[in-house]
């Protein structure tokens, strides 16, 4: 049996976003999210640092997930398929979680310390990536290129997944942003 009880960390993330949408970022305490998610502050606390945390979860683990699968990708792989493909593996978790995801985008944007913060998640995940891309050989500054090209390509699929009417996956937008890059890249 587990430490803590089974799916804490998503049931605190999902009282998180509905109290943050309901009340705003500002009025809500960490000791409300865990009474809403029917757990302890001290259970809160065992999962995320303050509840700026709470709207980052498993952000190391999603970049060292990324990490292992460009350094996993076959050596004949451009470094941008490499990339492309470690981005795209698991799109169908967040599809199931794309109404959250639409609501955690919102919460973000009303406050500039959360935007940061997001900014910064995508920092460490182009830093990672340049560090995959020149453990596969790559030059340093190829390397930062096209780890910074691929990330805001991913930014921008992701931005376009959540805005979608349509409701079509993440991986069709993200193959989509990814496929304009290489396009893009082919015309210089």
């Amino acid at each position: 049996m587990g430490r803590w009880p089974g799916g804490a960390q998503e049931r605190l993330q999902s009282a998180a976003i509905e109290l943050f949408s309901e009340r705003g970022y500002e009025r809500t305490t960490v000791a409300e999210i865990a009474k809403n998610a029917g757990l302890t502050e001290r259970t809160f606390y065992n999962h995320f640092a303050d509840k700026r945390d709470v709207l980052f979860p498993a952000q190391d683990r999603f970049i060292a997930e990324v990490v292992e699968a460009v350094g996993a990708a076959p050596a004949d792989r451009s470094p941008l398929d490499a990339v492309a493909a470690a981005l795209t593996v698991d799109t169908e978790w967040f599809d199931q979680r794309r109404d959250a995801a639409q609501r955690r985008k919102r919460i973000l944007d009303t406050r500039a310390e959360l935007r940061e913060r997001e900014l910064a998640k995508m920092a460490a995940l182009d830093t990672a990536i340049s560090a995959a891309l020149r453990a596969r050989g790559g030059s340093a500054t190829s390397a930062a290129v096209t780890a910074a090209a691929a990330v805001a390509a991913y930014r921008l699929g992701t931005d376009n997944w959540l805005a979608d009417s349509r409701r079509r996956t993440l991986r069709h937008h993200l193959r989509s942003t990814f496929g304009e890059l290489r396009r893009t890249a082919e015309d210089w």
